[in-house]
Parts: structure tokens; sequence; C-alpha cells
């Protein structure tokens, strides 16, 4: 179940980036899960993590290697998140690294690892291991719709995007996928994210770009309010195009900044028109309060409030849940007089209560709907955040107590 046609446009090749899909039968026996990218030589490679303190082996792992120079290649399973496998798990993501760098010719620390899927289960290493020649064999530079169904978990459709801008005469390529569906509320990015550029972007620069994209777009959806272990969002600059992005290129810097917030927001709405029993994708806008945070705290109270969320699944305008939420959301001296509170294009609450303008009719006309936009005025200052979220759907539940079987 997801909202939206989920439709993706052509996915353009990133020159200098190769992708190769391949089984590993690391869960299921025939499934393609196991994902190796290569990356040209001269490369850059930024990346952000989960914030949760039990993250997995590999980010670990992902995290250190980048310290240590600019990687040559970044392998994904899916079926198994070698998260809370202690030491052991921390040597199998070692292992698999160290298998690819083999077949490559390179170190071990230009190999990132990456894995998803259940926690606290071994990492079948000898599977993984076993099925990387043919993952090499697999290298195309096409292979991003391939890659993108790879990735997947419980996610029930591909996430992709790409885009081209061109600047005098200049063509530079943006290409990504992700994945996720559930335990969805990043402290950085997502579940997995991938994006690729043939453009020049100097490291230090690439990871400032990446770091504040990501703070607007993966890091402002929900699904559940759990923040995964495994976490990471990565973006590459090949270099390929020749044609170089730094400050001293005001303009076409801007022009590049704004195609890579581009891309990640459709990856990161993506995850939330697919969330797990998804039924509605719902925009929750937090308007006129005095900080970014008071607005964020506004918006993940409604957005992770079940009575909400309930009621955004059964389509029923009951407006109180979200008037309790803004209420207990922390916003220090709120004055309930002043803020209104916006269902679409109904206004629902105003002077501490009800619109008078409010009916039930346009209330259930906009509950109805598989899109719904929440507007909250706080009335408070000039700062606005959003957030967007899903409702809670019976088969929420389903696909979570059935998830190891």
């Amino acid at each position: 179940m997801a909202v939206g046609p989920g439709t993706l446009p052509t996915l353009h090749p990133v020159a200098g980036f190769r992708i190769g899909t391949t089984s590993a039968g690391v869960k299921k026996p025939g499934r393609k899960d196991l994902v190796l990218m290569e990356i040209a030589a001269g490369a850059s490679t930024a990346g952000v993590f989960t914030l949760n303190q039990f993250c997995a082996a590999p980010v670990r792992i992902c995290k250190q290697h980048l310290q240590q120079g600019m990687p040559s290649y970044l392998v994904t399973n899916t079926g198994n998140a070698n998260a809370g496998t202690g030491k052991e798990g921390y040597q199998d993501a070692l292992d698999v690294c160290q298998a690819v760098a083999e077949a490559a010719g390179v170190t071990s620390a230009q190999v990132l690892p990456f894995s998803t899927g259940v926690i606290g289960e071994k990492l079948p290493k000898e599977r993984i291991i076993s099925a990387i020649p043919a993952a090499f064999e697999a290298l195309t530079d096409n292979g991003w719709l391939e890659a993108a169904s790879g990735i997947m978990t419980t996610d029930t459709r591909p996430k992709a995007y790409s885009m081209q801008i061109e600047h005098q005469g200049q063509l530079i390529t943006l290409t990504g996928i992700s994945k996720g569906a559930g335990m969805i509320k990043p402290n950085m990015a997502t579940m997995l994210a991938y994006i690729a550029t043939d453009a020049k972007v100097e490291p230090a620069l690439l990871q400032a770009l990446l770091s504040r994209a990501a703070d607007r777009s993966f890091n402002r959806i929900t699904i559940d309010g759990d923040t995964s272990t495994n976490d990471s969002c990565m973006l590459i600059a090949t270099g390929a195009s020749g044609i170089e992005i730094s400050e001293t290129t005001a303009e076409l810097l801007a022009l590049f900044d704004a195609a890579v917030n581009k891309v990640l927001l459709e990856l990161a709405q993506a995850i939330v028109r697919d969330g797990e029993g998804a039924t509605k994708f719902v925009t929750i806008s937090v308007e006129q309060a005095a900080s970014s945070d008071e607005a964020l705290k506004t918006a993940y109270a409604v957005a992770h409030s079940p009575l909400v969320k309930t009621a955004l699944f059964a389509s029923d305008p009951n407006w109180g849940r979200i008037l309790a939420a803004v209420g207990y959301a922390g916003v220090d001296n709120l004055d309930v007089d002043a803020l209104q509170i916006w269902l679409g294009e109904a206004c629902i609450v105003e002077n501490g209560g009800r619109a008078a303008s409010y009916t039930e009719a346009a209330g259930q006309a906009v509950m109805s709907r598989e899109e719904i936009t929440i507007r909250i005025l706080l009335n408070r200052g000039d700062q606005q955040e959003t957030v967007w979220t899903t409702d809670l759907s019976k088969d929420y539940v389903a696909i979570n107590a059935d998830y190891r079987s």
C-alpha cells in the first residue's frame, strides 16, 4: 500500500559511477539483495549517518573508512541489519569489505559497507562474499533502477529520482535512490540513500551541501517515530563532467545546491508515500513560531500522535486530537487564543476553540483525501518548519507483527 502513482522519472546514468545488483540469498533465495557501487578515482564522497547510539557495525565502519580517505566501492546487503551483533558483527562487516577489496585490487578502507533488515541476527557473510563476483560482473552505468529494488525491505516500490541542470551550456547530472518504509524518524537522513553527480566538488563543500540538504528533507520525515540503527545517506561527486562547483562559482553553486535539495526531498517524500501501511501523505506545517526548535516540536507532536494518525486513517475530522497534540508539544507560554489550525483550506481552530466558520462537512472533505495538509499558526514569530508523515493503519501493525516471518 502506498500513496500516489509511484512513477519514476528517467534515471540518467552518472559518468564515473557504476552499479551492480545480484542475489546473495541473505534472507530469501533468489531475491536480488546485494548491491555494489563503483566510484571512479578522484571522486569526492560525503555521508550522514544515524544518531542512534546502538548504530550498526557497517555504520561504524563507514564513518571510520571515510576518515581514512575517499572510497572506491559501496556494498549494500538487505535482509539483515548487522546491528546488535557485537564484535562478531563488526568483524563480519570488515570481512565483506576485505572480500570486495581483494576482488577490486583496492584496500579494505576504500570499501564502505551498508546493511538493512532485521536487527540482532548474525550476518550471513559467507553468502554475501560468495555473491560479490557476480555483483562485479553486473556493474553497469544503467544500474539505478535494479539497485533501487535491490535495497528494498518492507518497501512496496522502488524509490528513485534523477535530474539534470544546465549552466552556460554545461550539463550536470544528479541521480539517486532511497529505501525505507518503517522505523523512520531520522536523526540525520533516512534508512538508506545514495545520490551521485558528475559534478566536481571538493569533499568539505560536498559534506556541507549534503548535511544541509539532509536536514531539510530526510530529517523532516517520520513514519512511526523510531530512529533506525542503520540510517545512512551518501552523496558522491565523481567529477567526470569536468564542471567544478566551488565557493568562487556562486551562481553555479546556488543552482547545484538547489538541485541537491530537490533530489533529496523527492527521495525523502517517496519514503513517506510508501510508509508501512500508509494510505495518507500528510504535510504538517508550523508557521509563525518563535524558533525552529519549537516549530519542529509542535510538528512532531502532531505527526507522532497515535490518535491523530488513526483519525487520519479513518478519514475522521476529529480536530480535537490535533488541538491536544499542539497543546502538549512543550511550547513555553503558548497563547492558545492567538493560534490558528487549518485542515487543508478549512480553519478548524481560532480564538482558543473551534473556528466559527468550521463545518464537519468541510473537515470531512479534507480528511477523505489521500494528501492532506495541516497548518498550525502559532503567532509567536517568523520561523516555519515542515514535517511529512503518514496515517497509522491496521496494515502497519500487521507488517511489523509479521516482519521476521
